[in-house]
């Protein structure tokens, strides 16, 4: 299983990394390039026509890369935990489910030529059903120690408090879903800035899948504190998951900075945002997230204070929202942007991921 781990990476990374310029060609004959809003910087009005939707190359490549994964590494004439798990396919679904919706917009502005796609009523409308399809089938396909995918438990690094229902529960993932989309799209508005923050992200899920196999409580007769144990019903095909997001992004990356010859459109950000949100609820690290894709939460942030003061006060706190814009109208480079605002993204997983250990470290 651990071999998969390393497979669906190589294999996303090389994927992607050889498909996305495919792709830019075919995007680029068919002249589906990116509308830019006049109100933007502008250093942004070169961009005009760059080639979009480019997150059907990674969307493809993750997916292609999680099975071929699952068939280079003979999984038929291994243990069963070496499979499709319904966890890694429910992640998989939700992912490509949002790109979908994230396509259909993208499909519409470039047909249409405005910034504006899908009316915001059947962009939700979208979103609101791939997200309760989700949320419903995650409580569905209980293991043989009765875990399901999800947890009507609210969670940090694990599970905690009283259940609160699956109703509420459903309220709860697709106001995570719906979060982590809409802050990975307006974390898109620079050159490779979602993408490189989003490799982070992954790497730190690749990870936090190992580590909670490692010490599953399924595996409690061989551990050496079971009261420190993760029930988790597919950590290691979440790590697989992961893993192959980290290669296909990484891959796209290539293509997707600066200067970018492509961009991921609604396509890609609605997608990677969902599939955050699942890899979260999945692996019972739902707060965590807040933390992991602390950039995300930063920048929508900038948004919802820069809208919230000029209601109020009639006054902006930044030059402009998000809060990448900002920085670029006083004067920063898109690249010094980027790359500091990864250097924000490294600290924030790096701190996450130290919270993960502490707390299984405070349990010993």
């Amino acid at each position: 299983m651990m071999k998969q781990i390393l497979f669906a990476g190589v294999i996303g990374l090389f994927l992607s990394l050889v498909g996305t310029p495919l792709l830019i060609k075919l995007l680029a004959r068919k002249g589906y390039g990116q509308y830019i809003r006049d109100d933007g910087p502008r250093e942004h009005h070169s961009k005009r026509g760059t080639p979009t939707m480019g997150g059907i190359a990674f969307i493809l490549a993750t997916v292609a890369a999680y099975f071929l994964a699952k068939v280079i590494t003979g999984y038929l004439d291994e243990e069963a935990d070496a499979a499709p798990t319904f966890s890694g396919l429910l992640v998989l679904g939700l992912m490509v489910g949002m790109g979908l919706v994230g396509f259909l917009d993208d499909y519409i502005k470039i047909v249409k030529r405005r910034s504006l796609g899908l009316r915001a009523k059947a962009k939700m409308a979208g979103q609101l059903i791939v997200g309760i399809a989700f949320a419903v089938l995650s409580l569905q396909f209980a293991d043989n120690r009765g875990n399901t995918p999800a947890s009507t438990k609210l969670s940090f690094i694990t599970d905690f408090g009283w259940s609160i229902g699956p109703v509420l529960f459903v309220v709860w993932a697709l106001f995570m879903i719906l979060a982590m989309s809409n802050g990975v799209n307006l974390t898109d508005g620079l050159d490779g800035l979602a993408t490189g923050a989003s490799v982070l992200v992954f790497g730190a899920y690749t990870f936090i899948g190992v580590w909670q196999f490692q010490e599953s409580c399924a595996n409690a007769l061989t551990l050496t504190n079971p009261n420190a144990c993760y029930e988790v019903r597919d950590p290691l095909d979440l790590a697989v998951v992961a893993s192959a997001l980290m290669g296909a992004c990484l891959g796209f990356l290539w293509w997707n900075t600066s200067p970018a010859k492509i961009f991921m459109g609604d396509t890609g950000s609605l997608a990677l945002g969902g599939v955050l949100a699942g890899l979260a609820i999945c692996s019972r690290t739902e707060l965590l997230l807040a933390l992991l894709g602390g950039l995300f939460v930063l920048i929508t942030m900038s948004v919802v204070i820069q809208v919230g003061s000029f209601r109020l006060t009639g006054k902006r706190v930044f030059r402009m929202a998000p809060l990448q814009h900002h920085f670029e109208l006083k004067g920063w480079s898109e690249v010094l942007v980027v790359v500091r605002f990864w250097i924000i993204q490294g600290i924030c997983v790096i701190v996450g991921l130290g919270l993960f250990y502490a707390g299984w470290a405070a349990d010993k």
